[in-house]
């Protein structure tokens, strides 16, 4: 299977006029704000390289303190698979965690730390990856990790609207029991992520989380959300590297003002916001679109990853007033060309055409103009050209404002001849 040339652009750019509005005075709104301060937040944030040599003096001093702290009370304990003394330099990488959690105040730290230890054991954490807890309607749907970001972080997707299904609700959190049990299983996703990380100084030692509040029910989940919120942020600190929120409703600042007694300043700085429509945009910043779920404006549908790492694919932007014709050339007659192109948020017009390269043939129209909407997953199509030519995608946007991002990606297998 061979690709055939590279793909060109062209772009017509359709003007369009502004109506005149008369400015009206308006108030931030909290979901505003806070989205400002994600998204402009201080650029002195930066994910911890584990690095020992680059660390302060102040900081490499109250690591080598907890360690001794350590030694003076336990013989041997571990966290993850990994001794936490010995010198073992991933467990440097465990006790920055910690550390860096409470501000690398070391007795906090070490509170904390052994709390942690405390729980897995009481727990189970050990061995919960390795339980079958009865949940198989919500993998894939509530909680499941998928591919990684485009630093390799593992990505974990949380969505709790399934649970405005009040059957649904009652079935799973019907009782003090049944939460436990939905506890569990929750740690259990994370604790799978864990183990796809490296735990080595400059390493990837952190999972990303998204998590899409559309159709949340936020009164009924309140309980369970606590729990989760608590549970993670004692036992798996520094574990998250960004917290990504999509969906976004109006009602965002009752949950954020519900969760946010249970939030450090620190993981509050690694949130990101992201409302209904603007969903693709944001993850494309931290998810190649190839590893960004369908339903989220991305090309990975279920079970892709099983036949191992995705086709990349090309990302691109469709202006308001604009269309964008995506060219692929040198196809040759008998070949089989098949593609795969998305557009966040769609709401646009999309066509495709095979012209041949001979004179006296005819364009053929392999899809007429329709309009895509919203909520449509990407387009999975293939063509068999009987003839030599080019194929020519339309993403017309020249009836909105809105500059949307898209990505596609295509394969050409070329033909076998009979000999």
């Amino acid at each position: 299977m061979e690709a055939s040339s590279s793909p060109l652009f062209s772009f017509q750019q359709i003007p369009q006029e502004s109506p005149e509005a008369s400015p009206k005075p308006f108030k931030k709104s909290f979901v505003t704000s806070l989205m400002e301060a994600a998204s402009f937040r201080s650029p002195s944030f930066e994910e911890d390289s584990y690095i020992v040599s680059n660390l302060k003096s102040s900081e490499s001093k109250a690591l080598n303190e907890l360690k001794q702290k350590l030694s003076d009370s336990y013989e041997s304990e571990s966290m993850w698979g990994i001794p936490l003394l010995g010198g073992d330099e991933r467990s440097d990488v465990i006790l920055l965690k910690f550390l860096r959690a409470r501000d690398f105040r070391v007795s906090d730290a070490l509170t904390m730390l052994e709390k942690c230890l405390v729980w897995r054991k009481d727990f189970g954490a050990d061995s919960v990856v390795e339980e079958e807890l009865g949940f198989k309607e919500l993998e894939g749907v509530v909680a499941y990790m998928h591919a990684c970001d485009r630093k390799g972080h593992p990505v974990c997707y949380n969505a709790y609207g399934i649970f405005k299904d009040k059957e649904m609700y009652e079935r799973i959190f019907g009782d003090e029991e049944k939460l436990q049990k939905f506890l569990r299983w929750r740690v259990q996703v994370l604790e799978r992520g864990i183990k796809l990380l490296h735990f080595k100084p400059g390493g990837v030692n952190s999972i990303i989380q998204v998590t899409d509040l559309k159709d949340m029910p936020k009164r009924e989940l309140r309980v369970a959300s606590n729990h989760i919120l608590s549970l993670f942020q004692d036992n798996y600190p520094e574990m998250v590297a960004r917290k990504v929120f999509i969906n976004v409703p109006w009602y965002f600042s009752i949950l954020y003002s519900m969760f946010s007694p249970f939030l450090t300043q620190r993981t509050k700085s690694k949130f990101v916001i992201a409302r209904e429509g603007n969903v693709a945009e944001t993850l494309y910043k931290f998810i190649k679109p190839e590893n960004v779920p369908v339903q989220y404006g991305g090309l990975s549908r279920p079970g892709d990853l099983q036949n191992g790492s995705p086709k990349p694919a090309t990302e691109f932007t469709v202006k308001g007033g604009e269309k964008v014709n995506l060219e692929i050339d040198g196809i040759e007659g008998g070949a089989t060309i098949t593609w795969d192109v998305v557009v966040g948020g769609w709401d646009l017009d999309y066509s495709v055409e095979f012209i041949p390269v001979a004179e006296g043939s005819y364009t053929i129209a392999i899809q007429k103009p329709r309009r895509i909407a919203v909520w449509e997953e990407p387009i999975h199509n293939s063509f068999t050209s009987k003839e030599a030519g080019k194929m020519v995608l339309s993403i017309d946007n020249t009836s909105s404002r809105k500059k949307k991002v898209a990505a596609y990606r295509y394969f050409v297998r070329k033909p076998i001849f009979e000999t």
